[in-house]
């Protein structure tokens, strides 16, 4: 009688790979067991096969081909040598497993009473690796996008795409894709711009991970602008806030004219621009024009520079019905312009009622 039984040393010497069977785990095969073996990449495997003395043949086979019989090795892979240790252990040990090891191994044993063999399989493991992923990406919004991520591995590794924290936000968001090895992005958004991440995973074994940036160009979108109300003498402060990539560049206007009177207290912060106006005079009053701009466009905003009326309404309406809500209404002027006249709060809607009576009329 014999047993085969199979050891996985798993001595790396900082190899990149490791063994998907734990250390020193030993698994007893009965004869004519078929088992399969999963390793990933060793540093080398032993397929130990123990026979008794009865036994007058014993060899080593993958496949067909003889590895050793007897003593007399006639594979020529000098990766793989025979172990015996006393006239019962007749092991094969193969260093540096590859892919190339895979396959069916036979420990073939002729005794006296009839020949038996015993068969393990190896199925040898890589992990994922990818080999081919996009560079980073910069185009304009509206475009169609195709991210690639071509992996390797055995099994053959699954791919996913996750698109990141984006690249102008300190504080964003993951979220799943669907696609494989190509990712196809349709009228690409300025949202969708940021940190894309391919990873090839595969059961039990270590995942490969890569990343591709995607910039988004778009034009300016003028998203904040900020009036200033300040009286003659003191400083005045306009300011002016875009978004767009790449960043804009702002020009103040005056009545239709380069601002070239207040370019000293201009400063440009990224998207952010602040014009400021030191000891404000009543010629400085009026309406000032944020412009944006970079490659892909333009767009502009008007801002006031004005001083406020010290005097206030309030005017009633009367409803129909008896009921009088208030209607307040701010009055501000260029005093050497036309007046402004800005409605701040209204609780009643006019447009309900026909014949609207004020109790007092405003006077500019």
């Amino acid at each position: 009688m014999y047993t085969i039984f199979l050891y996985c040393s798993q001595f790396l010497q900082r190899t990149m790979y490791k063994a998907s069977c734990s250390p020193e785990v030993q698994t007893r095969l009965l004869v004519q067991a078929v088992p399969v073996l999963h390793l990933t990449k060793l540093y080398f495997c032993f397929l130990r096969c123990y026979v008794d003395d009865n036994v007058s043949k014993v060899a080593w086979l993958n496949r067909s081909n003889i590895i050793f019989a007897r003593e007399d090795k006639w594979s020529l892979d000098p990766r793989v040598d025979l172990v015996t240790k006393g006239q019962l252990e007749y092991s094969l040990r193969i260093q540096k497993v590859d892919v190339y090891d895979e396959g069916p191994y036979t420990c073939s044993v002729q005794s006296q009473q009839q020949p038996k063999t015993s068969q393990v399989h190896l199925i040898v493991q890589v992990p994922p690796r990818i080999y081919n992923i996009s560079s980073d990406i910069t185009v304009n919004e509206g475009s169609n996008v195709t991210l690639r991520c071509l992996a390797s591995g055995r099994p053959e590794p699954m791919v996913n795409w996750r698109h990141l924290t984006p690249l102008e936000k300190s504080i964003g968001f993951i979220k799943e894709l669907d696609g494989d090895e190509y990712l196809e992005i349709s009228g690409v958004t300025r949202e969708q711009a940021g940190r894309y991440e391919c990873k090839a995973s595969s059961d039990g074994l270590a995942p490969d991970v890569k990343y591709v940036n995607v910039v988004v160009n778009y034009p300016p979108q003028i998203m904040e602008s900020m009036n200033a109300e300040i009286e003659v003498g003191r400083t005045g402060v306009l300011q002016c806030d875009a978004l767009a990539v790449p960043k804009p560049d702002f020009e103040w206007y005056r009545d239709d004219k380069r601002n070239r009177l207040h370019e000293g207290g201009l400063r440009n912060y990224g998207t952010h621009s602040v014009l400021t106006v030191a000891n404000v005079t009543e010629d400085h009053y009026g309406n000032y024009t944020c412009v944006a701009t970079n490659k892909l466009g333009i767009n502009n905003a008007s801002l006031f520079l004005f001083s406020k009326m010290k005097t206030a309404k309030i005017l009633t309406v009367n409803k129909g019905n008896g009921d009088c809500k208030k209607l307040w209404i701010d009055v501000c002027a260029f005093k050497h312009k036309s007046c402004m006249v800005m409605l701040l709060l209204c609780i009643c809607e006019l447009s309900k009622h026909n014949d609207p009576v004020f109790s007092e009329k405003l006077r500019i």
